[in-house]
């Protein structure tokens, strides 16, 4: 039976390096009509989606609230095509290089912006992917660094797939709001996996239903923990 983990950074990283960057393009926020919440969620991100041609892109570049629902579903539904097909496109998501600044070293794997998203080194993906790794893409990045020799850092594309399972989920919240997706609970203490819905061809994702909850296989840990150890921890969650 294949293995799960949550991933989380690794306290006891000799790395010390840290960084300030956020996403070149952003969805609005919005407030449902439905369920009344006002949201949004920066944890999906599709680095590798190029917008800088897009018609709408003025509207994408700086954080903001779309009080017009039905403005953030014609603004949504342009960028329907650019994303892989199926995936969702929530209030929040992100899109293009992460834009920012490096100090120090990181390490050959690092998690940032409170463990949502992840960079690698090229030298390290390559490894990866020659470990037979599957689903793995990175995207450029645009950080600068005064170190005078940098390594290359790429972004995974990390997509949603894969639930939480209902029995670690208060009563009433296993399905979203019908009207904008948002679940509207707390990560659960204790998570749980929905095993039918896991993805059998993908190595690494995120939940769909509590998205900054990041999920290896058995294989990446052990690619992970030979090719860029000290890098990431692995918890271990149970199938239901």
């Amino acid at each position: 039976m294949v293995r799960f983990y949550a991933l989380a950074h690794d306290e006891a990283s000799p790395w010390k390096g840290w960084f300030e960057a956020k996403h070149l393009w952003k969805m609005p926020g919005i407030h449902c009509p439905l369920c009344d919440a006002i949201w949004n969620t920066p944890a999906i991100a599709y680095p590798c989606v190029d917008l800088s041609d897009h018609p709408e892109r003025p509207k994408l570049e700086k954080a903001r609230l779309e009080k017009d629902f039905t403005e953030f579903e014609r603004l949504r539904s342009t960028l329907r095509p650019l994303v892989p097909q199926g995936m969702p496109l929530d209030p929040g998501t992100t899109f293009g290089p992460v834009i920012g600044t490096l100090k120090g070293e990181l390490g050959p794997i690092v998690l940032l912006q409170s463990d949502f998203h992840m960079l690698v080194r090229r030298e390290t993906l390559e490894l990866l992917q020659s470990s037979q790794v599957r689903g793995l893409r990175g995207c450029p990045t645009r950080l600068r660094s005064r170190r005078r020799r940098e390594h290359e850092l790429l972004e995974f594309q990390i997509e949603p797939h894969g639930l939480l399972h209902p029995d670690c989920i208060p009563p009433g919240h296993a399905t979203p709001c019908p009207k904008c997706r948002r679940y509207g609970f707390s990560r659960p203490e204790n998570p749980i996996l929905d095993a039918a819905s896991l993805p059998q061809h993908l190595d690494l994702f995120r939940l769909a239903n509590f998205a900054t909850i990041l999920v290896a296989t058995e294989r990446f840990k052990e690619a992970v923990e030979r090719q860029a150890p000290h890098c990431l921890s692995f918890r271990e969650l149970p199938l239901r």
